[in-house]
């Protein structure tokens, strides 16, 4: 079966994809046809292998039509900001801002602290192209005190691009730590750190939850950056430098309205348009200047970005726009990767480019108003004609930010630059491009049959709109780039005239000619004979040593996909030697890798070569040199055991050669083919220049140079998105080579043979002219046969679901249809379509070789309207001579299956075979007869002959019948007597009829079969139809759905095996320890047990249960108590499980990574240097392995349980019933959930029929194969549903939380939990359990919803999850009620099943039909031939011991797996974690619940009560905390009097979280030395969960809020010291936080308490309140100084003290220093007082001392003050006395 693997999004979008199409119609044993090379080298699976000897003259076409990049896909980003710490600045209150492109959202506020706790969760929703998306920055910044008057103070940010995230292992970052910094200020260090996770989510990604790591390994902050791998922790600064020089080849247009009306008045004939270029990078913006009026604008400017180094964003996009009035539009936009242009290895090199060419793309050059097509200028979407190109080169250059000139803003630059010589970026040469159509046909109807021409355009040359408008410098349109010399000589010359060098300018449009009609959808144009050339000269730089190099990568690339290609296929049919066929390859590639090696060192020293291409030429030689050496090591180690693991390698070589090939910096640039009807252009092909390039070694050349290529040619832009653009405008085979004007002489050597040039006639003298057109004179004649057989999985067309397709063949300018099927999408044509006279041009023996291809459409036919396109494939047929025998190896060919495309998605495969004769000189005489099978009478209609057609023999289908389950509405009628229609091959059965649907859905007869003629071969078996149909009044019949089993192979029944129907006699003993060690202990004790050896496994049992302790030595950590039973609860145990789960993973990840390694170390053995991997996990070794306690265990489900158990489909199959059309975007192996209609249960078995059918004695005829199966009537059922909590839910309400409660529904039952829902949660935890009664079968699907709880309007669904408890009541596996891992009657592990051990066992033994159980014994059972053992005692609560088979039996339940004969694993007991799925949002996660589900039917036993799964209620402690005394507290003040520093110090300590409770000491005045005394008590109370290790605290939100929100916040307690002012704010010195689970041991003294306490915690020993209860030391404060280090301010004697809430009840204490048990007052020395006492000294002290001149200038200053005074107030009085004349 052909299938080749989508390449990834990142190749699309260059638009090199490799041909999909599948021509490997050739028969297996091609092999022989050379007397049978060597079979490594050979494929057995593809025509590539055998036909890279010969003359190929043709080229691989490309399947997918469609473009891939435009598109706009779902996608949602979920970030988590959990914490941050050490954000730089004293006491703030910070909030985080979350910021993807335009989105911005913002965690809430937390006050006073540098650590803050969030834990909140953010969504985004988008609807974009992927690149848009990827280029998206997603950019966290803290921000510091912001409220609704300000915004705040920035502390830092950082910034990654989308793309960035996406493309890490699971698309996430989990619980990392991003760096923070200053963006405008880069000399500083990194400003804290925020732990997050990012996931990035397309539509069908599922998101993994990483197992959490202990607290301690993510505390670790620096190994856990948010970085993806390979990056360095430290990043520097560094400057970009893009430098701008000029840019050529504008359109002539301008888009402005405004223009164009001046235009048309005053006739001003300026240039048009006034570019400038932009270029956005990591979030920020530069432009250059902007040039009026030019179509060459000159720039000569650099943009200077400042960012990190290495960068988070990947791209930087650079656009020409035109500025205008009204809005600046995009003339072009290219990106550049970095991390093409940088490499980041030991011998790498930073980002640098050029300078060099960059070529721009986007729509037409055409000079209209409205350009349809403008976003292919912004970059999104493949551009449809050359743009412009810009001559740019990058640097970047790391910064030393300590250097004073630096300027420390991020703002981005403009600078000039000086102007750069015209050979910079190479030597001009004039190249020539040459073509010629020899064939366009499938023209699509609708374009109408004006006359067509073509049009072929490289760059700005062979354009016709820009022949008008000459640049002045260029002289004409083939101008060289400013060679002065020649532009004199053609400054004049027009299109016509002679060239310098006497040749023809260009002929750059193929004439003008009327299409003729194909068949109903396609035209062709009647070249016939006659084949018409192009050719166009122009002068680029010579740079082509850069597409070489690429072209021989890119060889060797294709040469390994095709390869690895036919290894798969290998595989996949299953066929011989995948091994050899892969050494073969690998060899292949080695011998490549080599020559490339010759190759690339070539003229070197060519001018305008770059430090880029010097550098990644050293890249691609060392990479390639590597591949080649370890492809050679690995051939050696291919075995068949080990094929897949190596072709998994082969292709990451794949990726790697594909990454080297792709060259970054342009030369030439690419050719597009535009077809013009009646002067409107209608659609384009684009055609790499590097693929066409000629060079004289046949490596470098371009893959289609010098070939003929089959193009089919696409509409341009958003148009060609979806249906229409899966129509082929036109297919044409079209010759192209282009080179250097002076190699020309051999551009016509490779089309196919016997022609006549015709040139131009200009009289003699010219014989050197290329042909206008070619006149063939050699034509063959054949008749082509094609052989269709069937169709499966098609397109479902129709609204029933089904489609009635046919297919068409072309070929050539011919077309023929199959007939059309009726309703089916498993069409079996089984038709052969002859093709007479197909004549075809060139030699007969290249025809042979390489003939041209086929196409096959599928189409729907419709009784009104036109038929659906369904899909497309190609094919080659293989081709006999006239000369040549009919017969083996080759012929009659084999029927190959061929994959359809409908658009980039696969729609299915078709079965079919084609052969292309020759008709020689005797006519059709000579053709091979065609012999159809005698028994078919299909009049006109050919069957497919005997010999191609499908040996066939008979075999037998059973069906079981068992019910048909959740059928919607047919045409608003609901379905009342349903019945199932089986069909395969032709034949069929029937079920019986459902009476009544909503009584019962199930079938009352179970198993019915058919007898049918199948292929041999199973591969080509035809798929099986199930088909639902409701049988109304008066015999008529509606469809309800349909489906079909493509592939019978897992229902195919293959009699035992002789070896398993004789188990031997021998007893195998399994002794099983009852005590099981956690399970990823046990990998080490599992014995293989063989089906006929004797073993006897021994299980150890651990004895140190409570007898010997070991003496352990002073200093290691007490030993955890013995577990107290009655302090356990099922959380216990829960909690337990999900560490034994988190255990595992590690355990799996670790082993997976070594393995990995293992394999590179394989590899590297060859090169002898391994490179050291620099990141070797340091292994965390507690210093005292925490011995667990023994706790039984339960099994958690990272995912659900049906994926662990294969959907409990042991022996009752589902299969969902479709109707209605397909969706047209989604891929066909997407189950599109609303065409699901409904799900019919049953099972098939096929088996041939022979006549030695043995049959058992106890064997039920009417049951046919199905033995033992249950009966189908309805059956009641209590369901118990436990949930215990739900995680990630996508957020609801406006303030990003949500009030989640659950609903229940099942069948007529709804249960809506809606008064216990809980506040504002993503991350509620339920423990509810809730008891339904159904009944099978009319109650089987369960659905489990979480709602979002809202005070007004409706409630929404957040997300919901489907169970099928049918299935699982049913299955083998036994998913009831899970197995417990050991037996107990009371306590937490309590066995909760009504039936016991034993019970359950005895009755599958007697299901089963086994020997057994026999209980021996010395603790002995013995099932078949196995023997158990296990312990014989149980406890019951007082203690009392019990003789007891149950923990036997158990023992054998826990490994029913090993039974011979139908055992299988049975379902333990678990906790599953389920996704929840909403239906607007198909495919993408909403959140997810851990829960479970009991199933007990009523006829049994009724179990007991449900276990109690409530969450813990938290529990209270009472935290006291005496802060004795302080010392070497840094003084603040200065004393006013005595001048000496001191500081009156406080201290304020609270618990994290509970900020409003924070209590403060008294004041220590006046300390001198930094010494406080302080005697001061804390008392906090609060709510701790001890298995979380969290502390609850309920509050309400704000004033408006409804309701009080929980919150779980880790447990840490923060004190600080203060200084205390008395008018001013207090000062703050420094601060310490202690989690209370781990907090570094107090010191001892002052003396050895010291900074390294917190700058250095890993060292330190640790200690846990909650273990120690009761903790006295020294702790320092610290506080950040200017630098941002760490200084120490303080240090604190402080004691800590935890109380449970009944022990703080009986021994109260006061706050501070109060009753009840009042600590004493602090000794404090009287120097506070001390100058009321002596007042005259301090007087003294301050008048003669610190304040003497101040005070002689207050005393003179009053004296001149009160002299002033006296004056004025004397003043008047003294006046009037003289005036008066006294």
């Amino acid at each position: 079966m052909k299938r080749s693997k989508h390449r990834g999004q990142k190749e699309d979008r260059n638009g090199d994809e490799p041909a999909i199409l599948e021509t490997e119609n050739l028969d297996r044993q091609g092999m022989f046809m050379g007397g049978g090379p060597d079979p490594d080298t050979i494929s057995l699976a593809s025509v590539t292998a055998v036909t890279t000897n010969v003359s190929n003259k043709r080229s691989k076409p490309d399947i997918k039509m469609e473009p891939s990049s435009g598109r706009p896909v779902d996608y949602q980003v979920s970030v988590t900001v959990i914490e941050a710490r050490q954000l730089v600045g004293l006491n703030m209150d910070p909030m985080v801002c979350v910021e993807i492109g335009e989105d911005k959202k913002y965690t809430s506020m937390k006050e006073s602290t540098n650590c803050p706790y969030y834990n909140e969760y953010f969504v985004f929703d988008f609807h974009v192209p992927p690149d848009v998306m990827f280029d998206k920055i997603l950019k966290l910044s803290v921000i510091h005190s912001k409220n609704l008057l300000r915004s705040g103070t920035l502390v830092g940010t950082f910034k990654l691009d989308v793309g960035t995230i996406y493309s890490q292992p699971d698309h996430q970052f989990y619980h990392k730590w991003a760096l923070l910094s200053d963006p405008d200020d880069i000399t500083a260090g990194g400003k804290g750190y925020v732990k997050c996770d990012v996931a990035v989510v397309a539509k069908g990604d599922t998101i993994k939850t990483p197992h959490k790591a202990n607290e301690s390994d993510e505390d670790d902050i620096e190994g856990n950056l948010l970085l993806p791998e390979g990056v360095p922790a430290e990043r520097q600064w560094a400057r970009y430098y893009l430098k701008i020089y000029r840019a050529e080849g504008l359109p002539r247009m301008n888009t402005s309205i405004m223009a164009n009306v001046k235009k048309a008045f005053i006739g001003e004939n300026k240039d048009l348009v006034d570019p400038y270029v932009q270029v956005q990078f990591a979030g920020q913006k530069g432009k250059t200047s902007v040039q009026k009026s030019c179509y060459e604008p000159i720039w000569n400017e650099q943009i200077v970005f400042t960012e990190m180094f290495p960068p988070l964003c990947k791209r930087m996009k650079i656009q020409i726009r035109d500025s205008d009035k009204v809005n600046d539009v995009a003339i072009g936009t290219h990106f550049l990767d970095l991390k093409k242009i940088s490499n980041d290895g030991d011998k790498g090199f930073l980002p640098t480019l050029g300078p060099a060419w960059v070529n721009m793309y986007g729509s037409t050059r055409t000079y209209t108003l409205m350009d349809e097509y403008q976003e292919l200028n912004e970059g999104l979407g493949e551009g449809v004609s050359f743009r412009a190109r810009l001559l740019i080169s990058l640097g970047v250059e790391i910064l030393d930010t300590s250097s004073p000139e630096i300027t420390s803003s991020t703002e981005v630059q403009l600078e000039g630059v000086p102007n750069i010589s015209e050979s910079a970026t190479g030597k001009v040469e004039e190249f020539f491009l040459f073509g010629s159509f020899l064939e366009a046909t499938m023209i699509d109807r609708k374009i109408g049959d004006k006359p067509m021409n073509f049009e072929v355009t490289i760059g700005y040359y062979g354009n016709e709109i820009d022949g008008v408008i000459q640049p002045k410098t260029k002289g004409k349109k083939g101008g060289g780039d400013g060679d002065e010399e020649e532009t004199d000589l053609i400054h004049n010359s027009s299109e016509e005239e002679m060239d310098d060098d006497g040749d023809l300018t260009s002929v750059a449009t193929t004439p003008p000619m009327k299409p003729v009609i194909t068949d109903r959808n396609y035209f062709h144009l009647p070249y016939f004979e006659r084949k018409p050339c192009f050719y166009i000269k122009s002068w680029w730089q010579d740079q082509r040593r850069r597409l070489y190099n690429a072209n021989v990568i890119d060889n060797i690339a294709d040469k390994l996909e095709d390869g690895l290609n036919d290894v798969h296929e290998i595989i996949k049919t299953e066929k011989a030697y995948p091994e050899r066929r892969l050494r073969g390859v690998l060899e292949e590639l080695s011998q490549g890798c080599s020559q490339f090696l010759s190759l690339a060192n070539k003229d070197q020293n060519q001018s305008g070569r770059t430090k880029l291409d010097r550098e990644r030429l050293k890249l691609c030689l060392g990479e390639v040199e590597n591949i080649g050496q370890q492809a050679k090591a690995m051939r050696s180690q291919v075995k068949k055991s080990t094929v897949r693991d190596k072709l998994k390698l082969s292709q990451n070589f794949l990726s790697k050669l594909r990454f080297l090939a792709d060259e970054p910096q342009h030369s030439v640039p690419d050719i597009f083919i535009w077809m013009i009807s009646n002067g409107k252009r209608i659609a384009y092909a684009r055609v790499p220049s590097k693929d066409i390039l000629f060079s004289s070694m046949d490596e470098e050349r371009g893959k289609d140079c010098g070939k003929v290529k089959t193009i089919f040619l696409r509409i341009p832009g958003k148009k060609g998105f979806g249906p229409a653009g899966w129509t082929v405008q036109s297919k044409i085979e079209i010759y192209l080579w282009l080179g250097l004007n002076r190699q020309r002489k051999d551009y016509l050597s490779g089309l196919p043979n016997g022609f006549e040039e015709n040139k131009l006639s200009k009289g003699p003298g010219l014989p050197s002219s290329p042909p206008i057109s070619l006149t063939y004179m050699m034509k063959q004649i054949f008749q082509l046969r094609v052989h269709m057989y069937q169709a499966r999985s098609l397109f479902a067309a129709d609204s029933t679901g089904l489609s009635d397709p046919f297919a068409r063949v072309f070929f050539s300018t011919q077309s023929q249809v199959t007939e059309v099927l009726a309703e089916t999408l498993c069409p079996t044509w089984d038709q052969l379509l002859v093709f007479e006279n197909v004549e075809l041009f060139g030699e007969a023996s290249e025809l042979r070789d390489d003939p041209p291809i086929i196409v096959i459409e599928l189409y729907d036919q419709d009784t009104v309207g036109k038929a659906d396109f369904m899909g497309r494939t190609f094919a080659k047929p293989v081709v006999k001579m006239a000369d040549e025998h009919y017969g083996p190896p080759r012929f009659p060919p084999q029927l190959e299956y061929y994959q359809i495309y409908r658009g980039n998605c696969a729609a299915g495969e078709m079965l079919a075979a084609f052969e292309l004769l020759q008709i020689g000189p005797n006519g059709k005489a000579d053709l091979p007869p065609i012999d159809g099978p005698t028994d078919m009478d299909r009049g006109p209609i050919l069957p497919v002959p005997l010999g191609i057609r499908p040996v066939l023999s008979k075999y037998r289908i059973e069906v079981l019948f068992w019910g048909l389950r959740d059928l919607k509405r047919v045409n608003l009628a609901q379905v009342d007597r349903p019945r199932v229609d089986i069909e395969c091959a032709g034949k069929g059965v029937q079920s019986a009829l459902i009476p009544n649907y909503k009584k019962n859905p199930n079938f009352s007869t179970l198993v019915k079969w058919f007898e049918v003629d199948l292929p041999e071969n199973e591969l080509l078996h035809p798929p099986l139809n199930i088909r639902v149909v409701d049988c109304r009044a008066f015999g008529r019949y509606t469809l309800v759905g349909s489906t079909a089993v493509t592939t019978l192979r897992k229902f195919i029944y293959r009699g035992q095996d002789k070896q398993a129907n004789n188990w031997s006699t021998t007893e195998e003993i399994i002794v099983v320890n009852m005590e099981p060690e956690p399970a990823y202990k046990k990998m080490e004790t599992v014995v293989k047990l063989d089906s006929c050896s004797e073993a006897v496994v021994k299980v150890e049992v651990r004895k140190d249960g409570k007898g010997k302790r070991k003496k352990r030595k002073k200093g290691d950590e007490p030993e955890e108590e013995e577990l107290d039973e009655s302090m356990l609860d099922w959380w216990s145990k829960y909690f337990a499980s999900i560490e034994t789960l988190t255990e595992i993973l590690k355990a799996q990840e670790a082993a997976l990574s070594d393995s990995e390694e293992k394999d590179d170390m394989d590899i590297a053995d060859g090169r002898g240097t391994k490179k050291g991997k620099g990141k070797k996990k340091k292994q965390s070794v507690d210093p005292f392995e925490k011995k667990k306690p023994k706790l039984d265990e339960l099994k958690v489900y990272p995912k659900e349980l049906e994926s662990d158990f294969d959907n409990f489909e042991d022996w009752l199959h589902t299969f969902f019933l479709f109707r209605g059309k397909g969706g047209d975007d989604d891929d066909q192996n997407v189950t599109d959930e609303d065409r699901v209609v409904g799900k019919f249960k049953g099972s098939l078995c096929m088996y041939k029929v022979t006549d030695d059918m043995s049959r058992d004695m106890s064997f039920d005829s009417n049951m046919g194969m199905f033995q033992n199966i249950p009966h189908n009537d309805p059956i009641n059922v209590l369901v118990r549903i436990y949930v215990i909590r739900a995680t990630d839910l996508h957020p609801a309400d406006i303030n990003g939380k949500a009030d989640p409660y659950i609903a229940i529904k099942l069948g007529k039952t709804e249960i809506k939990d809606k008064e216990n829902y809980i506040s504002k949660q993503l991350n509620p935890l339920f423990g509810k359990s809730f008891d339904v009664e159904a009944t099978f079968p009319m109650d089987s699907t369960l659905t489990v919803s979480i709602y979002d709880w809202d005070l007004v309007g409706t409630d929404d669904l957040i997300g919901e999850t489907k169970l099928d408890l049918e299935n699982r009541f049913y299955s083998k596996h036994r998913a009831t009620c899970g197995i417990g891992s050991n037996y107990a009657i009371h306590g937490y592990n309590v066995w909760r099943d009504p039936m016991k051990p034993t019970q359950i066992l005895a009755k599958l033994c007697k299901d089963g039909k086994l020997d057994g159980p026999h209980y021996g014994p010395g603790g002995r059972v013995k099932v078949e031939n196995r023997v158990f053992m296990g312990p014989t005692e149980i406890e019951d609560e007082n203690g009392l011991k019990k003789k007891t088979e149950e923990h036997l039996a158990l023992s054998v339940l826990t490994h029913w797996e090993e039974i011979p004969k139908g055992g299988c694993k049975l379902v333990p007991e678990h906790v599953e974690t389920r996704p929840l799925l909403h239906p607007d949002k198909p495919g993408i996660e909403q959140g997810r619940i851990e829960m479970w589900v009991d199933l007990f039917p009523k006829d049994m036993t009724a179990p007991g009560p449900a276990l109690d799964i409530a969450p813990r209620k938290p529990k209270k402690f009472e935290l006291r905390v005496i802060v004795w005394n302080t010392d070497e507290v840094v003084l603040e003040d200065d004393d006013i009097f005595t001048g000496e520093k001191s500081s009156d110090i406080f201290v304020r300590g609270w618990l994290k979280g509970q900020q409003e409770d924070k209590q403060d000491t008294d004041v220590h005045y006046h300390s001198i030395t930094g010494e406080g005394n302080f005697n001061w008590r804390f008392v906090y109370p609060f709510d701790y969960l001890m298995a979380e290790e969290k502390i609850v605290i309920s509050k309400k939100e704000s004033m408006f809020a409804w309701d009080e929100t929980e919150y779980k916040i880790p447990a840490r307690l923060n004190l600080q010291v203060w200084d205390a002012d008395h008018f001013s704010a207090d000062d703050f010195l420094g601060a310490i936080e202690l989690d209370l689970n781990r907090f570094p041991r107090g010191a001892k003294t002052a003396k050895q308490c010291t900074i390294e306490m917190v700058t250095n915690e890993a060292e330190m020993p640790m200690v846990s309140i909650f273990k120690q209860k009761r903790v006295k030391g020294w702790w320092p404060f610290v506080a950040r100084n200017e630098e941002d280090e760490f200084e120490l301010t303080g240090k604190v004697e402080a004691e800590l003290h935890l109380l449970t809430g009944e022990e703080a009840e009986k021994s109260p204490v006061g706050e501070g220093r109060n009753e009840p048990d009042p600590l004493e007052k602090p000794n404090r020395p009287d120097n506070s007082l001390l100058w009321f006492l002596t007042p005259f000294k301090a007087i003294k002290h301050l008048v003669c001392n610190q304040y003497k001149w101040l005070v002689i200038k207050i005393v003179t200053a009053l004296l001149l003050l009160a002299m002033l005074a006296l004056f004025l107030y004397s003043m008047p009085g003294y006046m009037v006395k003289k005036m008066l004349g006294a």
